[in-house]
């Protein structure tokens, strides 16, 4: 990924749309980071084309090795390559701010509601729409990530590591991680000998 557009100069309104563009983002969208990422894709990449679509999924793996929610980690590394320091500001600022609100909001009056048949109902429906948004961005990941025995394997490894095996996920990223680069020397020193 290149770094030029982190030192293009922006103008305030620039950042304004940046901010609103990840205030959008995180108003709008149930169910954590997963199901943020389509909507991330289809800001960033579609409507302003602030990074690439191959960048995206760099994006995502860079928010989801590091700590902290990766809808978050994903508006700060954007806003950091769209606008310097400011851009990632605004751009994080904008992506946590209306879940600060709700929760603010909700926390006085959420025990009042609880019980409340329509209360549960909805939330029934929200958590089915958030399942849809996870699979639509896990199935868009797949279309962009590279075809290749150890792909698969990687994928393979990982799910199993994860799903079956309950292995702590920071241990998997890691091992992926070496895997892919093992992988990627091997290939480099073949195309060396040739």
């Amino acid at each position: 990924m290149s770094n030029t557009q982190s030192k293009v100069k922006r103008t305030p309104k620039e950042y304004v749309t940046l901010f609103l563009t990840f205030f959008k983002i995180g108003a709008f969208t149930f169910g954590g980071g997963y199901a943020m990422i389509p909507l991330i894709q289809k800001e960033v990449v579609d409507n302003h084309k602030w990074v690439t679509a191959d960048d995206i999924l760099e994006v995502i793996a860079i928010a989801e090795s590091t700590p902290g929610p990766i809808a978050v980690n994903a508006a700060t590394f954007v806003g950091y390559k769209f606008g310097g320091f400011w851009g990632a500001f605004c751009a994080t600022l904008g992506v946590v701010m209306p879940s600060f609100m709700v929760i603010a909001l909700l926390s006085s009056v959420i025990s009042h509601f609880q019980d409340y048949k329509v209360v549960q109902y909805a939330f029934y429906g929200i958590r089915a729409g958030v399942l849809a948004l996870i699979v639509k961005a896990m199935i868009n990941m797949y279309r962009k990530c590279p075809k290749s025995p150890v792909a698969y394997f990687i994928f393979a490894f990982s799910f199993v590591m994860v799903a079956l095996l309950n292995m702590k996920v920071i241990y998997v990223l890691i091992a992926c991680a070496l895997i892919g680069l093992a992988a990627s020397f091997v290939v480099k020193r073949r195309e060396a000998k040739k």
